[in-house]
């Protein structure tokens, strides 16, 4: 992670660490999430839906995968270093298979990030509360004719003043969806493409969506988000911004 890839992440909202982890590592993976899916692998007919969500793999494969030391130098690059929690599991799983049938998740949109007392859906606020990176794990081949996730580059610096009206309790990711889009279509596309143990760190108000798989092979990735282990900061004293701080204070000036 150098001063590159850091001003990159800055402009375009992400970066892509090619090989994060090792192949073996995500074969191990994916060998556990086919066992998850009820599916056989070399069976076509058995994959029933367009998507099946596996939930929370903490297994050893899946822990090895988020802590590699290239990661760990990543995030202390992005967030700050001490500033975001180890994980061992990987969340959730959309693992999208070839299917006629139209997903119905395919809307551009941010990830929410916690729940308020009281609220049913997930909200984020100005300041990504609990959230420091969206992070997409890649545990198979994925190339555009695969469903890779599409990306809007660019686009976290568009969420900021979207954001800022809705004050320190946010808003839920439904009611921000069609804001975010609306704000980040101008945009250009960008697709989550690469080789089994890549990783792309995403700032956490990157627009994004799924898509139709049309193709021939399933697509095995994880969404997990980094949680943050302090609050992220506007206006620091020492001007000691992080990477993805620095990001939402781009956006919130330019729209000035």
């Amino acid at each position: 992670m150098d001063d590159q890839m850091v001003e990159r992440f800055l402009e375009d909202g992400f970066v892509r660490i090619e090989g994060a982890f090792p192949p073996r590592v995500a074969e191990h993976c994916a060998r556990l999430l086919w066992r998850e899916t009820g599916y056989d692998a070399e069976d076509p007919a058995t994959w029933k839906d367009p998507v099946v969500w596996v939930q929370d793999m903490a297994q050893g494969p899946f822990a090895a995968a988020a802590n590699s030391p290239v990661l760990h130098e990543a995030f202390d690059a992005l967030t700050g270093k001490d500033r975001w929690q180890s994980r061992y599991s990987l969340g959730s799983f959309p693992l999208r298979f070839p299917h006629e049938e139209e997903p119905d998740d395919a809307g551009w949109h941010i990830e929410g990030s916690y729940v308020p007392e009281g609220a049913p859906l997930p909200h984020t606020n100005l300041r990504s509360r609990d959230r420091a990176l969206l992070m997409l794990f890649l545990f198979s081949e994925i190339t555009e004719a695969d469903a890779p996730t599409r990306i809007r580059v660019g686009s976290h610096l568009d969420v900021p003043p979207v954001l800022e009206p809705y004050g320190e309790p946010g808003a839920d990711f439904l009611t921000l969806g069609p804001q975010v889009a609306a704000a980040s279509a101008h945009r250009p596309l960008a697709h989550a493409t690469g080789k089994p143990g890549d990783v792309y760190l995403c700032h956490p108000f990157l627009v994004h969506a799924a898509q139709p798989h049309h193709g021939t092979r399933p697509r095995f990735m994880a969404q997990p988000p980094l949680m943050s282990a302090t609050p992220h900061e506007l206006d620091r004293e020492d001007a000691n911004y992080s990477p993805v701080e620095q990001a939402i204070r781009r956006g919130l000036s330019a729209r000035n």
